[in-house]
């Protein structure tokens, strides 16, 4: 990822859970926040809820690619986590990428060109 730095530790994941906004759609929740750096720090979380590891690993990758894809329109400067819902274990990559897209519309995130 050119611009993005991983969220890693908890207590990052917490901080933007509280002071964050969320918004959500049918397979994701994204929360965000402005973090006063250059670059964006994306955070995945992907709950046992979703199905077993090999399923989860899945999701995650499908969901940094959809984001990595789009890096380049997306404002920087900002925490974003994105929480799978359990309606994308059975989800492809054509309906996660909409899904992440769809979400930063929603914060208004793309930057103007």
């Amino acid at each position: 990822m050119k611009n993005t730095v991983s969220l890693r530790k908890n207590n990052q994941f917490r901080y933007v859970y509280n002071r964050g906004k969320s918004i959500a759609n049918k397979h994701l929740v994204m929360y965000l926040m402005p973090n006063d750096k250059s670059y964006n720090q994306l955070g995945l979380s992907v709950s046992k809820k979703v199905g077993n590891s090999v399923i989860r690993s899945r999701v995650t990758r499908l969901i940094r690619e959809a984001y990595r894809l789009k890096e380049d329109k997306i404002k920087t400067g900002y925490d974003i986590i994105f929480i799978a819902r359990a309606s994308c274990a059975d989800a492809g990559f054509h309906d996660i990428a909409p899904s992440v897209m769809h979400l930063i519309k929603k914060h208004h995130m793309l930057k103007v060109l």
